[in-house]
C-alpha cells in the first residue's frame, strides 16, 4: 500500500527533504509519494509530515493563518509520524525561549513536554557539522549539520533522548513524533529519513 509524505512548505529546506525522503523510499523499496503541502486539506490526506528547518516564527504564524496548525495537531494527536527539524522541532515543542532575546510569542504545537533553547549554539555565523550518535533509533554516526540550531535543555517523562552534542540534548522522540535540531537532510546520509520512512509505512499499514 502506497503512502503519502508530505513537506510542510512554507518556508525552509523544502526540497532537500523532498529529495531525501525520496531517497529514503527507494533504499527501503517502500512505494509512496513525496509531496510539498501547504494548506489543511493537503495536510489532511497525508500519512507522515516533515517540517523543514526555516525561520519557526515565520512558519508558525503563517500556518496559523491558513488553519494548518489546527489540522496538523489533530494529525499528528491521532498517531501520524512527524519529522521536526531545527525550527519544526521549535514548533512542535511547548515552550521556545530564545538564548539572546528570551521568551518568544511564537505558535507551537505543544506536542514535546520539553524546555528548548533556539539559537542554542549561535547565530548563523556559528554553523558546524559533527558527528552524532542515535543510539536508541540504532543510527551509531550521523553527520549532524547545525545551522542556528536549538537544544532541549529538560525533558518530561513521555520524550526519549536520541541524540546529544557536548552534553546538550539534539534529538528526541516521543511515539511517532522525532524532533533533531540538526538538518539531516544536508548530507548524503538518509538513515534518520529512512527511520522515519519506517514509522509511517507501520502507521499507514
Amino acid at each position: 500500500m502506497s503512502i503519502s509524505v508530505g513537506v510542510l512548505s512554507i518556508q525552509g529546506d523544502v526540497q532537500e527533504n523532498i529529495l531525501s525522503t525520496k531517497a529514503a523510499l527507494a533504499e527501503l523499496g517502500i512505494d509512496g509519494n513525496v509531496s510539498d503541502v501547504r494548506t489543511p486539506e493537503e495536510i489532511s490526506q497525508l500519512d507522515g509530515i516533515i517540517i523543514p528547518g526555516g525561520e519557526s516564527t515565520t512558519i508558525g504564524q503563517l500556518s496559523l493563518v491558513n488553519g494548518s496548525l489546527k489540522v496538523l495537531k489533530e494529525k499528528i494527536k491521532n498517531g501520524m509520524p512527524v519529522l521536526g527539524i531545527c525550527a519544526g522541532m521549535i514548533m512542535l515543542s511547548n515552550t521556545a525561549n530564545d538564548r539572546v532575546v528570551g521568551k518568544t510569542d511564537q505558535p507551537l504545537l505543544g506536542i514535546f513536554d520539553i524546555k528548548l533553547e533556539r539559537n542554542s549554539f549561535g547565530r548563523q555565523k556559528d554553523s558546524f557539522e559533527s558527528d552524532i550518535s542515535l543510539e536508541p533509533i540504532n543510527i551509531q554516526k550521523f553527520n549532524g549539520v547545525f545551522i542556528r540550531a536549538p537544544s532541549v535543555t529538560e525533558v518530561g517523562s513521555d520524550v526519549q533522548v536520541l541524540a546529544k552534542f557536548n552534553d546538550r540534548i539534539v534529538a528526541i522522540k516521543k511515539d511517532n513524533v522525532i524532533g533533531t535540531a540538526f538538518h539531516p537532510e544536508l548530507t548524503d546520509d538518509v538513515a534518520i529519513h529512512k527511520y522515519f520512512i519506517n514509522l509511517v509505512n507501520s502507521f499507514k499499514n
